[in-house]
């Protein structure tokens, strides 16, 4: 495990001179303009390459026993720190100061962080009582499942489980609610299934968590299952990674945990394992 992180910090250190040397880099386009996924620059793509020198020509289980043991390897954030960290991953490309909302799509101020009307907070797309987590450093601190929506839009998802239907959400920029269940707008559509994968691949009930799965059901309560599998693998398909989910992905694992998405990376890992 040393040499491997040995490689990928060589890597990453290899990959910011050639970012310096003026490599191309993909540009980057607004969370609401549903870009299909960019060229990697060769520079990404070595550091991606790298990381995951386990898991190649693997499936199944043991495709995901290797990314388990790859993405397992992070930083821990606490909760207070996550705040910071939600102003770079999901900062609005064409406005530095704010960050974009991912039920809404709105472009909202970085300042405008906390608790009231207006506000902007920190959302759990694994809902944190699904599994009892709360906002505990471990899962209910992983900012690859954290991302600023909009107070009240929030409140309305609650701890829903997904899945298709439902009527408008005030202000949810074209998201659905019903009695049981949110369906985000078709833009993130993916980005939400494919963090419920990494939840579920990272989670696995070894290191004194919850053993986090997706299953096909709603109403999941307390139990540590988020659903519908059927209809995420959907939304997965539907919606790829986009140049925002891929930067995102990329901060994570340069500037705070240090792991990445592989679903992000890999997105035929998900059809390969569920």
């Amino acid at each position: 495990m040393l040499a491997v992180r040995i490689r990928r910090r060589k890597a990453v250190a290899l990959a910011s001179a050639a970012l310096l040397a003026g490599l191309a880099v993909p540009a980057l386009t607004p969370a609401t303009a549903g870009a299909g996924t960019p060229a990697p620059a060769p520079a990404r793509a070595a550091v991606v390459a790298d990381y995951y020198e386990g898991a190649e020509g693997r499936t199944g289980a043991v495709l995901r026993s290797a990314l388990h043991t790859i993405i397992s390897d992070q930083t821990k954030l606490s909760y207070s720190a996550v705040w910071n960290a939600l102003k770079e991953t999901d900062e609005d490309p064409a406005n530095s100061g704010n960050v974009i909302l991912l039920y809404s799509g709105a472009s909202r101020s970085k300042s405008a962080n906390g608790g009231d009307t207006g506000d902007w907070n920190r959302e759990h797309v694994w809902a944190k009582s699904h599994g009892g987590f709360g906002t505990s450093t471990g899962p209910g601190t992983d900012i690859h499942h954290l991302r600023p929506t909009d107070v009240q839009v929030n409140s309305i998802r609650g701890n829903k489980d997904f899945d298709n239907g439902g009527s408008a959400v005030a202000n949810g920029g074209g998201s659905l609610t019903d009695s049981d269940s949110f369906e985000p707008r078709d833009a993130v559509k993916g980005d939400v299934a494919r963090m419920i994968f990494y939840m579920a691949v990272r989670y696995e009930g070894t290191d004194g968590w919850p053993d986090l799965e997706p299953n096909d059901r709603v109403n999941n309560g307390s139990a540590p299952y988020t659903g519908k599998l059927s209809v995420l693998k959907a939304w997965h398909e539907q919606d790829p990674p986009d140049a925002f989910e891929q930067r995102r992905n990329d901060v994570i694992h340069d500037s705070y945990q240090h792991n990445r998405n592989p679903f992000i990376d890999h997105p035929e890992w998900v059809e390969a394992i569920w």
